[in-house]
């Protein structure tokens, strides 16, 4: 059976301290947003057959579903804290044998490597690949849709979030797991290319201004460089880097 792989997006406006993450501006001139951004560099990527949003029950997630309609993707809408069944809902809508999870806040994906560890994930037959230990905002995870289910099946509430692979990892010894880690140059617990704060979004911004003629392929090994240039930059978000590993790449 032709393996399918469906970049699922988990999007909702509500933040406790940035409001409509996705949807802010990387360009303010030119109205490109965060998910923008994302979307198009998904549809670079030759493995991913379909990108399907998870939108968030509520009113103010409206936009989500103009952006999906604008861009051409299909969308599900579901609870706001089980993100895991709406990635797994995006699944099976699009008749997913795998996804591709990416977060709808992190702009500059680590694109590189993933035609290589999805032809490995076939390959090797396994349940969950993961990009761990890279810089926060920049990795992805690739998970059997059938994991998923498992997951949310046999998971308890705290599983049923935005941890949308806690239980997997938890339970590693009952699953085939692939973990790659990054290049050294991109273990960097100092830096973070995700957006949870104004500082982040100030840093994104300026990241996109310099490197915006290659969007959406933004290149980040080049944004390392050019972050370990401009130290300032780095210390804008050094107050939330620490908090923000604590909650990555949990294992049981």
């Amino acid at each position: 059976m032709k393996r399918r792989l469906v970049a699922a997006i988990a999007c909702r406006n509500q933040g406790a301290r940035l409001y409509g993450k996705p949807v802010q501006n990387l360009d303010v001139e030119h109205g490109v947003r965060i998910i923008d951004n994302i979307i198009s560099c998904l549809k670079t990527i030759e493995c991913i057959d379909e990108i399907v949003l998870g939108i968030s029950e509520g009113v103010e997630n409206e936009v989500f579903k103009t952006i999906a309609d604008q861009k051409g993707l299909r969308y599900v809408v579901g609870d706001q804290i089980d993100v895991l069944s709406r990635l797994v809902n995006c699944g099976l809508l699009a008749g997913a044998t795998d996804v591709f999870r990416v977060t709808s806040e992190s702009p500059f994906l680590y694109f590189d490597p993933v035609e290589e560890l999805w032809r490995r994930h076939q390959a090797e037959g396994v349940d969950a690949s993961f990009l761990d230990d890279v810089i926060d905002g920049c990795g992805f995870e690739i998970i059997a849709l059938k994991a998923l289910q498992e997951s949310h099946d046999k998971g308890e509430k705290r599983h049923r979030s935005e941890l949308c692979t806690l239980y997997i990892r938890e339970n590693h010894q009952h699953y085939r797991i692939l973990k790659v880690v990054a290049p050294s140059a991109l273990v960097r617990k100092d830096l973070r290319l995700t957006v949870d704060n104004p500082e982040d979004l100030a840093v994104c911004r300026t990241i996109f201004s310099v490197f915006k003629d290659s969007a959406p392929r933004i290149s980040v090994p080049e944004i390392v460089k050019f972050l370990d240039a401009n130290p300032k930059l780095i210390e804008m978000t050094a107050p939330f880097a620490e908090a923000g590993y604590t909650t990555m790449y949990r294992w049981g």
